[in-house]
């Protein structure tokens, strides 16, 4: 399950996007309910906003529930995201993501792509309250092995994932694509602790 990612080192380049916060701080321990950054297309071009994850439609009354994770095999059908897979998908900017394995005591492993940057699909929501609407999202997972992993889109994927014209085929096709080989690095158990947000979260394990 992809539940902890961390995003504390970005280019001059996408520094420069639309919608950068100002006040960005580098964060190394992101966690389901944490405000994170993410890319979209609106009317002007490409955009960065700052959103709670966890989805949270309009319609959703039990805020309790909104979850962090979309399974990509259900998006099409699932009515808590199929709208929002048709009309409303982003990308999640991320340097890498946690994971952990074991059985009777799991180990943290920290997890890269090729690149400082990998792009994790999203969807997205606008929830309005009192005249102010808040947006959030949803990281879509993939299977691997015994592990939900987010969805890495490579550059040509985040175009055709961000085009509003996209056919159901084209959007079908990007779910089963091919993700690229990972860089994995065992890790000291720091990071299990959620409030910890610092770049002592990346100790390599003893």
């Amino acid at each position: 399950m992809c539940g902890r990612y961390a995003f504390f080192r970005w280019s001059p380049a996408f520094a420069a996007l639309p919608g950068f916060p100002a006040d960005q701080a580098p964060h190394w321990n992101l966690a389901p309910g944490a405000q994170v950054l993410l890319l979209r297309r609106c009317e002007d071009g490409l955009r960065l906003d700052r959103v709670r994850w966890g989805l949270t439609p309009a319609w959703l009354s039990d805020l309790t529930r909104t979850p962090a994770q979309a399974r990509a095999e259900t998006l099409a059908e699932q009515p808590m995201f199929r709208e929002a897979f048709r009309l409303r998908r982003g990308l999640l900017p991320a340097n890498g993501f946690y994971e952990w394995r074991g059985t009777a005591r799991k180990r943290p492993y920290w997890m890269t792509a090729e690149g400082s940057l990998m792009y994790f699909a999203a969807l997205w929501e606008a929830y309005p309250v009192e005249g102010y609407t808040y947006l959030s999202a949803a990281v879509v997972t993939v299977a691997a092995a015994n592990q939900r992993r987010p969805l890495i889109l490579d550059e040509a994927a985040q175009a055709a994932w961000l085009d509003p014209q996209a056919s159901p085929q084209t959007l079908q096709a990007l779910l089963g694509q091919v993700q690229p080989p990972l860089r994995e690095r065992p890790l000291a158990t720091l990071v299990n602790d959620p409030r910890l947000d610092a770049p002592e979260c990346l100790t390599p394990a003893n």
